[in-house]
């Protein structure tokens, strides 16, 4: 293994910690007119996020395309109703339409789920803020032409627990709700991503950009055969520095970017977008606005051969259980007081004893610590309803869990490395199954 992808997993095992100085760092955003009601507060993984008075993270809930017709919110309509839904509705064929839900005597609305952020009487519209009328007759903010939810997952401020657990594929999962904020201050051609090491800074086609040790504050020494391996981002003669970003002048009428005081680089060797790859040569680094928050020290990075993953003290692989219903409003389903019966029939093929057997839950040791952040918890679950439990309930489970979800290892995983279980369910466990915790997933994005 090369010195640097020791040095490399031990970062994301830390929460993708670069250097301390750049661990404090929280991303800059565009300040952007916002609603009485409303302001920005800094989350941990998706950086800066619009919430509510309350500091509850903002939502969005936009329409997607399924296998069989739409689900979401198309522009300027809020799909999200207060009576609850109580058939499938068949958007993930082969399965039908019109089946009972389960647990419907538990089942709440979208909306209750999802309250929207109702706009009071005689607001008006601002910005990229506007006003949609609910089929009830309520008025409720629409950001960027889509309505506007908080989540009844979070609590404190800060908070995204409605977001997705997996990073987005792109393809089979659900139509899930995105968090909403203002955008980065960033130059053009420059984006902002959210992985699991932080928030990772890419160019417009979303390759990622480097920094280099041996250059100086606002002077690069990268020159002759390391511009080429290393190709300067260059600024256009227009433009002009923006917040943390600076210009470097590389030679008469050659101006480069710089972030933070680093000239900036892609890498002329990467083949995949928002790559780590160039971090593994010595003395280069991507570039994030603000890095992830650490991992619970008992839990170690292990390497696979589709990248490097979460696992437990033994080195077992970490896994997500995922889930979105096949209803009209698309719930989550991977919950602890979400209906088990998902979970049991793609874990045990509806034998419960045989679904704990084959994925137990990741139990916390007697003197865990929590890290200092929102992401995870350790949570108490009765393994005979996989419901939440008492401390000091009898057969009470204490388990880790990632935006309040628990965590599970896999019964055919015999060695440190080994993903045997992941993928397994719906869709390649896209839609309905479990995914190995993937710190850095080399095959499987489409960022």
């Amino acid at each position: 293994m090369k010195p640097f992808k020791i040095a490399l997993i031990a970062s994301l095992a830390l929460g993708g910690a670069v250097n301390a100085a750049e661990k404090r760092m929280v991303e800059d955003y565009v300040k952007v007119p916002m609603p009485a009601g409303v302001q920005v507060v800094v989350t941990e993984m998706e950086g800066p996020v619009f919430a509510d008075a309350q500091g509850k993270t903002l939502y969005t809930w936009p329409q997607k395309a399924m296998r069989i017709g739409f689900a979401g919110d198309p522009k300027e309509k809020s799909f999200c109703e207060d009576k609850p839904t109580t058939k499938t509705a068949g958007m993930m064929s082969p399965w039908p339409a019109g089946l009972d839900l389960p647990e419907l005597d538990r089942r709440k609305s979208c909306a209750a789920t999802w309250p929207p952020l109702l706009a009071p009487e005689g607001a008006k519209a601002l910005g990229q803020w506007t006003i949609v009328e609910r089929s009830d007759g309520k008025k409720q903010w629409a950001y960027n032409k889509q309505p506007v939810y908080t989540s009844d997952l979070d609590d404190r401020a800060g908070d995204t627990n409605g977001a997705a657990t997996v990073l987005r594929r792109g393809g089979d999962e659900p139509a899930e709700r995105d968090v909403v904020g203002p955008p980065p201050n960033v130059p053009p051609g420059f984006n902002v991503l959210t992985t699991r090491a932080g928030r990772l800074v890419v160019n417009e086609a979303r390759y990622s950009i480097y920094t280099w040790d041996n250059d100086a504050a606002n002077k690069s020494n990268c020159t002759g055969d390391c511009a080429r391996a290393w190709l300067p981002v260059l600024a256009p003669s227009s433009a002009q520095p923006q917040g943390e970003w600076s210009i470097v002048q590389r030679a008469a009428g050659v101006r480069q970017w710089a972030f933070r005081k680093k000239p900036v680089y892609t890498f002329s060797e990467d083949t995949g977008r928002a790559s780590l790859a160039g971090a593994e040569v010595p003395g280069w680094h991507n570039v994030y606005t603000q890095m992830a928050p650490p991992n619970p020290a008992e839990l170690r990075v292990e390497m696979t051969l589709a990248g490097d993953v979460l696992a437990d003290a033994n080195g077992k692989t970490i896994y997500h259980y995922t889930c979105g219903d096949d209803s009209q409003d698309q719930m989550s389903c991977d919950l602890m007081d979400s209906p088990q019966v998902y979970r049991i029939a793609i874990a045990g093929g509806g034998n419960w004893d045989r679904a704990l057997k084959m994925w137990p839950y990741l139990q916390a040791s007697a003197n865990a610590k929590l890290p200092a952040n929102q992401l995870w918890s350790i949570v108490y679950v009765d393994p005979k309803t996989g419901r939440e439990a008492q401390a000091n309930a009898p057969g009470a489970l204490r388990v880790w869990a990632y935006r309040k979800r628990p965590l599970y290892t896999y019964a055919g995983d015999k060695e440190a490395g080994d993903i045997e279980g992941n993928a397994i369910g719906e869709w390649q466990g896209w839609r309905n199954g479990f995914r190995a915790f993937f710190v850095r997933d080399e095959f499987g994005r489409r960022l």
